[in-house]
């Protein structure tokens, strides 16, 4: 009786070690198949650009291909939504930007809640917008600006990519911030947008610093600030909006997330190879040319800065009253 007992306790055990090994087993083995990594904007737009970057450390780190598949519309929400309906083993993962942050309240009728369904693996960069005037604008400096706006209140057309997109609340959280009234002009994507400050028909635009470079550096606009806390490499002369409008910062920034549920080892796995990327010379070459400034850390990191970056973006929306296209 007392062998009968002890071979039943043993065999128990051994059992008991049998889902923690299969477990450790499937995170060893990630990833065992093509991962899908799903990029809410258009092809060729930043987050593709940076969705393929990242993808190729992955696809040569990881031993398996990491493929991007663009899934535009909604404001991105189409994309996001395939993620957070999608099994949550880690073959597919999310491109994640602010627009994701901003579209927590700018939408109404979401079928899911960005920061309870995706699960944070990484952050990678954020890159400045920089606000800059037609040069008919008699304004040279941020003060300047306030002064001019505010001795012209609702005369001066603020242009933005769209109804609730980072150019958009970079300029609400402007007006929030120093009481200023602009009109707001969405268009249909930044490059019209740019075609008509360039015209003179607006007259003010925050917009991504790679799009509007060649042409501040050609005296076509004129730069008043970048939207970072920081200067940038190149733009050096110009300042800060936080220079003159304590506590401003926008940024446009991208990250990686994946399906809630996740195992948290496929997770480390994730987070470690984004990290080990962002420290690699080439591909901080390569995020420097597109503007942005590596921002690496940990699951946690990330998702304390969503978090913030959802918050804020709750306040701007709510003044501003933006609305989706």
């Amino acid at each position: 009786m007392m062998l009968q007992r002890r071979e039943f306790l043993r065999l128990a055990a051994g059992a008991a070690t049998v889902p923690i090994v299969l477990h450790a087993a499937r995170a060893q083995a990630y990833p065992a198949r093509p991962v899908r990594v799903i990029v809410g904007q258009a092809a060729g737009s930043s987050s593709d650009i940076h969705a393929r970057l990242i993808g190729q450390w992955l696809s040569e780190h990881l031993g398996q291909q990491f493929l991007v598949e663009v899934r535009p519309g909604a404001g991105g929400n189409i994309g996001t939504e395939a993620v957070v309906r999608a099994a949550p083993d880690g073959y597919t993962l999310l491109l994640v930007n602010a627009q994701n942050a901003i579209n927590a309240s700018l939408y109404d009728d979401l079928t899911y809640n960005f920061i309870r369904d995706i699960t944070p693996i990484a952050s990678v960069d954020r890159s400045p917008l920089v606000m800059e005037v037609n040069p008919s604008v008699p304004a040279k400096t941020v003060p300047e600006f306030i002064a001019y706006a505010k001795a012209n209140p609702g005369k001066i057309n603020m242009a933005s990519a769209g109804n609730g997109g980072p150019h958009h609340v970079a300029g609400e959280l402007f007006m929030m911030m120093t009481g200023v009234n602009m009109v707001h002009v969405p268009y249909r994507g930044s490059t019209p947008g740019l075609a008509d400050l360039l015209g003179g028909q607006v007259q003010v635009m925050f917009d991504v610093v790679a799009s509007s470079l060649p042409h501040i550096r050609a005296g076509k606009l004129r730069a008043l600030a970048v939207t970072t806390t920081s200067r940038i490499n190149v733009l050096p002369d110009i300042p800060t909006l936080n220079e003159f409008v304590p506590g401003y910062e926008a940024s446009a920034w991208i990250g990686l997330g994946a399906p809630k549920g996740t195992p948290t080892e496929i997770i480390a796995t994730l987070n470690r190879e984004i990290n080990a990327a962002l420290a690699d010379p080439t591909v901080k070459a390569r995020l420097a040319d597109m503007g942005g400034t590596v921002l690496s850390g940990s699951p946690d990191d990330f998702a304390q800065f969503t978090a913030e970056e959802t918050e804020k973006w709750r306040k701007v929306v709510k003044f501003s009253g933006a609305k989706p296209n």
